[in-house]
C-alpha cells in the first residue's frame, strides 16, 4: 500500500511522542519558535487573500480561500520540521502507552507553547514593520483588525468549543500526513482538514497568537483610527488582557480536549489498546 494503516500511524505517533518528550530544551524552543512563525505565515496569508474577497465571491468562498492558504502553515510545520503545541496534543497516545510520563508531556507542552508564542509575536512585529497591512488603502489592516476583534469578543464557551472543533481537525491533519509515505500525500492529508477548520470558523490557539497581537498593534496605529471607530465597542476588548483571558485560555483548553482526547486518547482506545490486549 502507498500509505500507513491507522494502527501503523498510531504506533508512529506514539514513538514520535517519546522523541518529543526527550528533546533538549534549546532544540524544543527553536523548533517551537519556527512553528509559531510558520503558523503565523499561514495566518498572514489568509488575512491578505480574504481582504476584499467577500464583496465579490461571498462569505463562504472567502472562508474557503482563507482556509486553503492557511494550510500552508501546517505544511511547513509537518514537512519542514517544527514543534507545534496543538499537534503535540497527540502525545497522549505515547503517554497512554507509558512511553514516557506526565512530566515529559508537560515539559514538552509548556516549552513548545511558550516558544510558539514567541515565534508568532516575532512574526507579528516583522509583518507590522513591513507596512503590508497598508495594502489597498489599509484594507488588509482593516481585515486583520476585524478578525482580531471578533476573536476577543467570543464568550468563554464559544471560544472553548470552537477550540475543540479546531484541534480535532488539526490533529487529524497530522494523523493523515503521517499516514502518507510521500510529500504530495502529506500535503493533501494536511490541506483538507485545515481548510475545513478555518472555513468553519474554529479557533486555533497558535494561529490566534498571530491574529490577535497583530490586531492589538494595528489598533494603536493612528492610520487605523477610522477602522477602530467603526468597530465600536468590539475594539474595547482588543487588549493584551482580552487576548489572554477572552481567547487564548479558553481556546487552548478546547484545543487540548479536541486533540489530546478526541484524537489521541480515542485512537489509543481503538487501536493501540486493542492491539496490546490481543498480544497479551
Amino acid at each position: 500500500m502507498g500509505f500507513n494503516t491507522p494502527l501503523q500511524v498510531a504506533e508512529a505517533v506514539s514513538n514520535a511522542g517519546k522523541t518529543k518528550a526527550c528533546l533538549p530544551i534549546l532544540q524544543m524552543i527553536i523548533l517551537g519558535i519556527f512553528a509559531g512563525a510558520y503558523i503565523g505565515f499561514g495566518a498572514e496569508l489568509a488575512t491578505m487573500v480574504m481582504t476584499g474577497t467577500a464583496d465579490k465571491l461571498g462569505m463562504g468562498m472567502t472562508k474557503f480561500i482563507g482556509g486553503a492558504v492557511f494550510s500552508t502553515g501546517l505544511m511547513l510545520v509537518v514537512i519542514g520540521g517544527a514543534e507545534l503545541f496543538t499537534g503535540n496534543n497527540l502525545m497522549t497516545i505515547g503517554l497512554s502507552q507509558k512511553q514516557f510520563g506526565i512530566k515529559g508531556l508537560l515539559y514538552n507542552w509548556f516549552f513548545v507553547y511558550v516558544a510558539n508564542l514567541i515565534g508568532s509575536v516575532l512574526l507579528v512585529y516583522i509583518m507590522f514593520e513591513t507596512n503590508l497591512w497598508q495594502t489597498g488603502g489599509n484594507a488588509v489592516g482593516t481585515t486583520a483588525l476585524g478578525i482580531a476583534a471578533g476573536k476577543v469578543n467570543l464568550s468563554f464557551s464559544e471560544a472553548f468549543y470552537r477550540g475543540i472543533g479546531c484541534n480535532w481537525l488539526v490533529c487529524l491533519a497530522v494523523w493523515l500526513a503521517m499516514a502518507s509515505q510521500d510529500v504530495v500525500g502529506k500535503i493533501f492529508g494536511i490541506f483538507f482538514p485545515i481548510m475545513a477548520f478555518v472555513a468553519s470558523g474554529f479557533e486555533h490557539c497558535v494561529a490566534n497568537m498571530y491574529f490577535i497581537p497583530m490586531g492589538i498593534l494595528l489598533k494603536g496605529d493612528a492610520a487605523m483610527a477610522a477602522a477602530v471607530a467603526e468597530l465600536g465597542a468590539k475594539a474595547d476588548l482588543l487588549t493584551w488582557g482580552g487576548f489572554f483571558v477572552n481567547n487564548l485560555i479558553p481556546v487552548t483548553l478546547g484545543n487540548i480536549v479536541g486533540g489530546a482526547v478526541f484524537v489521541g486518547l480515542a485512537y489509543f482506545m481503538v487501536y493501540v489498546k486493542q492491539l496490546n490486549s490481543c498480544k497479551g
